[in-house]
């Protein structure tokens, strides 16, 4: 027999929505804004990591579930990034290395 957890109710799930969509306009928004034309990227990166938790916390449960669950979720995310990372790294900075064709 599975055991149930607490879910909130139907309001916290639209305050979520209405937090995401603030979020997402001001991604639309930091891109027009000129004072931030050297900044976007980490700006926007904060944003899509803070909306990225909260889908993952909310919607997709991580919030409500095991400990375990969630830890194999962070895992799985920084193997992820490491893997971007890698390839961002290889595209971009190793063609440039001296007899780099």
């Amino acid at each position: 027999m599975t055991e149930e957890h607490a879910h909130p109710d139907e309001i916290k799930y639209l305050k979520v929505a209405a937090i995401l969509a603030i979020i997402t306009a001001a991604e639309v928004g930091v891109i027009y804004v000129s004072a931030f034309r050297d900044l976007w990227r980490p700006i926007l990166g904060v944003m899509m990591l803070v909306k990225f938790t909260m889908v993952a916390a909310y919607f997709m449960h991580l919030k409500f579930d095991s400990k375990i669950f969630r830890r194999f979720f962070i895992l799985g995310i920084i193997l992820a990034l490491v893997v971007y990372g890698v390839a961002l790294w290889t595209f971009t900075f190793a063609t440039r290395l001296p007899g780099a064709s």
